[in-house]
């Protein structure tokens, strides 16, 4: 499957900058995956599209600030992009700028150290930092940088970092905001619940792959990085009784579509911990989900691959272009889509 029948023409100044305000005052795409049918709306529009009964599911991971600027003892720059904490202060993370050895020692502001230990492969290192637990959290949280995605160019601020949270996260731990929840607020939530929409958390901490593109030419042959996936008991026991009951299971977001999917084990949810490397692409058969909110994608990318596996190719490529020529927002602080 070739890679470039996932490609569609973007032109720059369609890429979103910054959030819209209010939140849900987003547009909102509507795609009928059945017949193709499209028609346009606003995110705050919501309880007039969802029924009495639909479930919604949502991922409460919270982004961290996993860039950490410092510079080696002889004065060059490096920089840190922490990917996933392990023990005793060791983290897993991408190093930036110039190489080094195993044994070099980086500094940053307020006495921070962090010792390079090893490779786990060509790109993951493993850092080792001199202080651990709530003490290492708190520095990494005052010195540490949101990871925008490489086509958002405003600078980090006090402000970027709330807008790229959505307003129910809860546990930390991605490197990216799983960004079809940023659409929502509380009054909408409100709303929704008030009128029987059933709404379930679940988490996934979004890995540094989400913004690694596809070097291969057949995307059968792409390999997926792993993402730390967590559901409670009582989540896979309601969400089971529902699915079982055929009401509409909605994933809001790709993450949460790639974790009901990883944990549904003979037609039925799991519960627990693990970390799972789930890729879904056209031909993917779907198990636990029936539609999918979620912003417009990357051409060429893993998330395209996904939408396009629940709605078909066509009828996402046909959409996307449709939305470029009504000027919609696109990518992370873009507008969004249903998928229905």
């Amino acid at each position: 499957m070739q890679i470039k029948l996932f490609d569609y023409k973007l032109p720059d100044g369609r890429i979103a900058q910054k959030p819209v305000s209010p939140r849900d005052h987003s547009r909102l795409l509507f795609l009928n995956k059945k017949n193709g049918q499209i028609s346009h709306c606003h995110f705050y529009d919501l309880p007039e599209i969802l029924q009495p009964g639909d479930v919604l599911v949502l991922n409460e991971t919270k982004v961290f600030p996993a860039r950490l600027i410092g510079r080696k003892n002889s004065g060059g720059k490096v920089e840190l992009f922490l990917l996933k904490p392990l023990k005793n202060g060791l983290w897993q993370c991408l190093i930036g700028g110039r190489r080094l050895r195993a044994g070099q020692t980086i500094l940053f502001a307020k006495g921070l150290k962090a010792e390079l230990v090893s490779g786990v492969n060509t790109k993951i290192k493993i850092v080792k930092f001199n202080y651990k637990n709530s003490k290492l959290n708190t520095l990494i949280a005052q010195l540490g940088h949101t990871p925008l995605p490489p086509y958002i160019k405003t600078p980090d601020s006090q402000k970027i970092r709330k807008s790229y949270q959505t307003v129910f996260a809860k546990t930390s731990g991605s490197v990216a905001a799983p960004t079809a929840g940023l659409h929502f607020t509380p009054q909408l939530l409100k709303k929704l619940k008030s009128q029987g929409v059933k709404i379930f958390k679940i988490t996934l901490h979004v890995g540094w792959g989400t913004f690694a593109p596809v070097s291969v030419s057949d995307i059968t042959k792409h390999q997926i990085h792993r993402e730390w996936v967590s559901i409670s008991p009582a989540a896979a026991r309601a969400l089971n009784l529902l699915k079982k009951q055929g009401r509409r299971i909605i994933a809001v977001g790709t993450t949460t579509t790639r974790a009901l999917e990883a944990m549904t084990r003979n037609k039925k949810l799991i519960s627990g911990e693990q970390d799972v490397d789930i890729y879904i692409y056209p031909g993917y058969k779907f198990k636990f989900i029936n539609s999918l909110i979620t912003n417009f994608h990357l051409p060429q990318s893993s998330l395209l691959f996904l939408v396009c596996a629940l709605a078909g190719q066509k009828n996402i490529l046909r959409a996307y272009n449709i939305a470029v020529r009504r000027k919609y927002r696109f990518y992370s602080f873009g507008d969004a889509m249903f998928i229905n």
